[in-house]
């Protein structure tokens, strides 16, 4: 039996038909990709660097952020290389092992960019509600353990949810009708019952969604609260301006997640699903950095003067 699984699950080989609905579109979205790809690694990277080497940024904030950066660098990096494969080449198969590799690792990134949002609303709070204390509330200690629990967790969710599709059977070749694993998409091809891993699923999509909005919105009530006390306008301003990045990057990643999955028994179609899909996938990596670079005047200025330093002037 033991062989038999085994022998199963080498010779099982997912199908990714991605995009192919539209083939004259296969080489602009090619191009559309490529572009935010590159945008992405060199964005990702580049805040992590800027915020490494300038000890004005050795911050809990930046050091969340930099997290936050990682993040979506190893998301991206999951998702778009197999994208742009399969939008050039014929064959758009993907091994059985890969599959479930690429969900898990993609299910995790996003699960733990989710907490890291989170983290960094709870950051802003302290920041803004108690800045006098700041310093010492947001210890590098608490820091650590706060990111650590956040990768923690969302390789803990999805390793749960892989062990269910790891029981799920499959035969010969199976199309899934997505651009990548994604775990409805996967488990949608399976011939088993697929009611547990469904249900796991949405209750665990539901509690991260509960969990960290809850967290995301006591902040910014407490935080609203406090920058309306403030009497003087411009300090108004300058406390909103540090939200506003955070708030955007919110609005885009939880959007998206909570209108795919959590809402039991979806009616979207795949359609709907693979375009909603890109917007997490490819398009938050990308637009986190630039959102928190082009609001933020110390990293515009860190950048700027970190390409003085390394492009020779003449």
């Amino acid at each position: 039996v033991v062989m038999a699984a085994r022998n199963m699950s080498v010779e099982t080989i997912f199908v990714l038909l991605g995009f192919t609905d539209y083939p004259e579109l296969q080489i602009p979205l090619f191009l559309v990709f490529l572009i935010m790809y590159i945008v992405t690694v060199v964005g990702n990277l580049g805040m992590i660097m800027i915020i490494k080497i300038n000890p004005k940024f050795h911050t809990p904030m930046y050091f969340f952020l930099s997290h936050l950066s990682f993040v979506d660098f190893c998301y991206s990096s999951i998702i778009t290389p197999k994208l742009l494969e399969n939008l050039v080449m014929a064959d758009k198969s993907i091994f059985y092992a890969s599959c479930m590799l690429q969900y898990f690792l993609s299910c995790a990134a996003v699960v733990t960019e989710s907490f890291l949002l989170a983290v960094m609303a709870y950051d802003r709070f302290v920041a803004i509600c108690n800045p006098l204390l700041y310093s010492v509330a947001m210890s590098l200690r608490l820091c650590v353990l706060l990111v650590a629990g956040s990768y923690f967790w969302g390789m803990f969710g999805p390793l749960v949810l892989l062990c269910y599709a790891l029981q799920l059977n499959f035969f010969g070749y199976n199309v899934i009708n997505h651009f990548f694993c994604e775990y409805t998409a996967l488990i949608a091809v399976s011939s088993s019952d697929t009611h547990i891993p469904h249900l796991l699923l949405f209750g665990f999509a539901t509690f991260n969604e509960v969990s960290t909005l809850l967290i995301i919105l006591t902040s910014y009530a407490f935080i609203f609260v406090t920058v309306l006390n403030i009497r003087s306008a411009s300090g108004r301003r300058k406390a909103f301006s540090t939200c506003a990045s955070h708030l955007t990057a919110i609005t885009i990643f939880h959007g998206t997640i909570l209108s795919l999955y959590c809402v039991p028994n979806s009616q979207n179609s795949r359609q709907t699903v693979k375009v909603a899909s890109v917007f997490y996938t490819v398009v938050n990596p990308m637009l986190n950095p630039l959102i928190y670079s082009l609001r933020n005047k110390d990293v515009k200025d860190a950048f700027w003067k970190f390409i003085d330093t390394k492009v020779p002037s003449h």
